[in-house]
């Protein structure tokens, strides 16, 4: 086994230079992260702080700059003595994370995570890429001029809209300073504005500063339009999309794409991108819809097999409730968003048409964690076209909660799971008794680990209300039972797809996991027994998971956009 802090780094290195490859890759940054998933930092000097083991130097800040010939002895001396405290530090923090009882699984995993970036296996075809960047600055141009144009009508004065007609992109960007407008923009893309509490005024404002955490999700925004206004605001010439293709044409002529994943990248043990390359949001609609995917290609005389577990949160969370006729509907392969649409338009199953249908899928995968009829409305327009009023928006909250009364049920039981974890007391959350509060670490895991809300206290809110808060990088945030609910049952779900993530790679090599999706290479003569071995392994219930109703989807091709 190699051991190191970010192991991606030095394992890139002691692989691709000298031909080092050891039976397990493990990394002192990914096990802080699954053991301390809301602080700062994971740096080593953090950690090494944290556990008190040591202090890390900092001769490499007097480096900075230098090559080997411009070091005199002493400064080598210091330096080499510099890197023997960062290997004791790494060393020491590693037997300490193993005596905390950090899961052997979780080591797998890490190791499986860390092989597909050190030993790569995926090829980038540069000229679909090349093809693929000339298209995406076309679009962003004309989009940007369609704004123009209809952001421009507010001018009366020919002049002024002579000199934003010149200036170009820049002239969007004048435009879309003001917030109303830029509001306006996002609302026309179905977006709704991000909202913050002014320190200034203690009102609710528009959350666009470039610091603003929700303004930033909006520049990798899965909508590419939502993307080029961003862009044109912060006065930037290239969109995500854009970067992100550049990106990938640099890498393409490198050889193997090595997949930059982040092992335990939320505090629900989920993988999330790294080093600019976020391969969790790949549109795969839109304008640009699995372009890049179609680019991620599987080696010569190899296929890509991806696989998906189908509604897998949606699983977790009637098995967990205990909701014996969602999880029997599940098991008998019915049409549970057909189901669901029945009870909120009063017909039958086989009476619910397209649209219907599509309401009754943004009900079941959207009011699971207590979601309000304000934000279902706003989900039944964005991601199924209808629009509802108030109070049919309420209804449909209430048709869910009623036809699937023991998911509510569960929200409660997690709010009282709040109060016993703050005041140190042992409660079991969930009907199989999976989720239990340990007082001092969190919410139990099948993994091992824990959902964890540090700094745990009550709080009153702007309005005077109390709320739960826990602390998160350093900032308060709220929790509640809905929210408590989506923590662990994201959490439970992951569980499941990384257990079968680590049987799928006992025969095939793992290229890359997405969400709740696994992807795999395998030989092209023996693509259909690899595809239905994949199927297997992705339906196959972990043993502390008997009785959850797991199913997936699986496709394979040349590419990983062909799947």
């Amino acid at each position: 086994m190699v051991v190191c802090q970010n192991t991606a780094f030095d394992g890139a290195i002691l692989a691709w230079h000298y031909d080092v490859s050891p039976l397990a890759w493990a990394d002192t940054l990914g096990m802080s992260r699954a053991l301390y998933p809301h602080d700062k930092s994971h740096s080593l000097s953090a950690q090494a702080t944290r556990l008190g083991v040591g202090v890390k130097g900092t001769e490499v800040l007097n480096a900075l700059g230098k090559r080997y010939v411009d070091f005199s002895a002493d400064e080598l001396a210091r330096y080499g003595a510099y890197c023997v405290n960062d290997v004791e530090l790494t060393y020491s923090l590693f037997h300490n994370y193993l005596s905390m009882g950090f899961p052997k699984q979780e080591l797998r995993l890490i190791d499986a995570t860390l092989r597909m970036f050190i030993e790569p296996r995926l090829v980038l075809d540069k000229d679909l890429l090349v093809s693929h960047l000339v298209a995406v600055k076309d679009y962003k141009q004309q989009l940007l001029e369609d704004v123009r144009d209809t952001l421009i009508g507010d001018y009366s004065d020919p002049e002024a809209v002579k000199v934003l007609l010149d200036s170009g992109t820049d002239g969007i960007k004048t435009l879309l300073m003001s917030n109303p407008k830029f509001a306006q923009q996002l609302e026309r893309l179905d977006v709704e504005p991000p909202m913050k509490v002014s320190p200034a005024t203690g009102k609710l404002a528009y959350a666009f500063a470039k610091t603003d955490e929700a303004f930033k999700e909006l520049a990798e925004h899965p909508d590419v339009r939502v993307q080029a206004l961003v862009a044109a605001r912060l006065g930037n010439k290239t969109t995500l999309e854009e970067t992100r293709t550049e990106r990938f044409i640099g890498m393409a002529g490198r050889g193997a794409f090595p997949v930059p994943l982040r092992y335990y990248g939320a505090h629900s043990g989920r993988w999330s991108g790294q080093d600019s390359v976020n391969l969790q949001n790949l549109p795969s609609r839109g304008p640009y819809a699995k372009a890049l995917k179609r680019a991620i290609k599987a080696p010569p005389g190899h296929v890509v097999i991806d696989c998906d577990s189908a509604q897998i949160e949606a699983r977790c969370l009637a098995w967990l409730a205990g909701q014996h006729d969602l999880v029997q509907a599940f098991r008998d392969k019915q049409d549970v968003y057909k189901i669901m649409a029945s009870h909120i338009y009063n017909v039958a199953p086989d009476q619910i048409d397209k649209t219907q249908r599509q309401v009754g899928k943004v009900v079941v995968l959207g009011a699971g964690y207590g979601v309000g009829h304000g934000k279902l409305k706003l989900f039944l327009k964005s991601m199924a076209g209808v629009e509802v009023t108030e109070a049919e928006a309420k209804r449909i909250i209430n048709s869910y909660r009623n036809t699937y009364d023991c998911i509510p049920y569960l929200w409660d039981s997690a709010n009282r799971a709040i109060q016993a974890l703050a005041s140190g007391q042992e409660m079991v959350i969930d009907v199989p008794e999976l989720v239990r509060v340990e007082p001092g670490k969190g919410l139990t895991l099948p993994s091992g680990l824990h959902i964890q809300y540090p700094g745990l206290r009550r709080e009153y809110n702007e309005d005077n209300k109390p709320e739960w808060r826990y602390t998160t990088k350093g900032l308060p945030t709220r929790v509640y039972g809905g929210l408590c609910v989506e923590n662990f049952c994201q959490a439970i779900a992951r569980c499941v797809v990384a257990e079968q993530m680590l049987r799928i790679r006992k025969r095939y090599p793992t290229v890359l996991t997405v969400h709740d999706s696994v992807a795999c290479i395998a030989p092209q003569d023996e693509a259909e027994t690899a595809m239905a071995y994949v199927v297997e392994c992705m339906s196959w219930n972990p043993k502390w998971a008997v009785g959850l109703p797991l199913s997936c989807e699986a496709g394979m091709g040349e590419s990983y956009g062909d799947c």
